[in-house]
């Protein structure tokens, strides 16, 4: 049997279909399994051993079709679920399977406080998609795979963080669900011990304001190295704190002593942090009994009602302390 699955962004969202790699390849036996994922996005799947080979979309969804379409395919596991993909079933012409977007219940949930989500996380919807296959979860997590080569060398950092450090991943794809930079700052005055800042290029000038204003123990690591790069020291750290974001599934994917923290998302919506193995080492921070709270599935450039209460109301003190290494 040879299979496609589908899934073109983001970090997180990629991250998650790990358990579905896997499971397929682990349970189905014979099976050749390929993923379509965008380039940018590429190196989160390149080095998955489960994965026969990675098909990447540039610009040009056409080129990409055209390729796919060479490889004759048995089915199409389609974990995104969009126009594009649309696209791409309707070309191959062949079974294809789609995860519940559950669109109506998030509607219902933001815009009128009715929660009808299923109590599942999202890699459960994922394996949805191949359960007429055979395949079941099998609560292993999540996984992603770094090369040696790819890996920072910790001897790399200052001295004073190559005992151990906490990973603070500032970003996120929104800003209403980022902390704003003065709480930040608060943040990183209150953790105990060296810490890291891991971010891409957008996230430097806020880095530059936390590191200089909370001293020597910050290294501030945003837009040094590549995906597996950050990736890498989020695995390599003692704890992790992170926004409802990739680096929080990243961390997960590592078993790594992970908080995050929510603003204007819920961990309702099924993209909670995902370690069976070891819950415990997942907390979650969110300022509740707010009632514009999920205010968007996704997120805004700033908070709708203008005060920010999901973030300027958490409890810095508690973030800091839990899990304190």
């Amino acid at each position: 049997m040879k299979l496609l699955v589908l899934r073109f962004s983001s970090i997180g969202d990629i991250v998650l279909t790990s358990p579905v790699l896997r499971c397929v390849k682990q349970q189905l036996g014979n099976v050749e399994l390929h993923m379509a994922t965008k380039t940018v996005f590429g190196d989160l799947v390149r080095f998955n051993p489960h994965v026969d080979k990675l098909h990447e979309l540039g610009e040009d969804l056409g080129s990409l079709m055209g390729r796919l379409r060479q490889e004759r395919f048995d089915a199409v596991i389609d974990l995104h679920h969009n126009f594009r993909t649309a696209r791409i079933k309707r070309a191959l012409g062949v079974p294809a399977t789609s995860f519940p977007k559950l669109n109506i219940e998030k509607w219902l949930l933001v815009n009128l406080r009715m929660d009808r989500m299923p109590k599942l996380h999202i890699v459960d919807r994922y394996l949805s998609t191949v359960e007429h296959l055979g395949v079941k979860n099998d609560r292993q997590g999540l996984e992603l795979f770094i090369p040696e080569e790819r890996r920072v060398d910790l001897s790399t950092l200052p001295a004073a963080h190559q005992a151990g450090y906490t990973a603070l991943a500032i970003g996120a794809a929104h800003a209403t669900k980022r902390l704003p930079e003065h709480r930040f700052i608060e943040l990183a005055k209150l953790i105990e011990g060296p810490v890291v800042l891991i971010g891409g290029n957008g996230d430097r000038e806020v880095a530059r304001a936390i590191a200089n204003a909370a001293g020597g123990r910050v290294f501030d690591a945003t837009g040094r190295y590549d995906i597996l790069g950050s990736a890498s020291l989020i695995a390599q750290a003692q704890r992790v704190i992170a926004h409802d974001s990739g680096a929080m599934h990243i961390a997960c994917a590592f078993n790594r002593p992970v908080t995050s923290i929510w603003g204007n998302t819920v961990p309702a919506f099924g993209m909670g942090p995902y370690m069976p193995q070891h819950p415990e080492r997942a907390h979650i921070a969110e300022v509740k009994g707010l009632s514009c709270r999920p205010c968007s599935k996704i997120g805004y450039d700033r908070c709708p009602k203008g005060h920010f209460r999901c973030m300027e109301q958490q409890d810095l003190r508690s973030i800091a302390e839990h899990l304190q290494p």
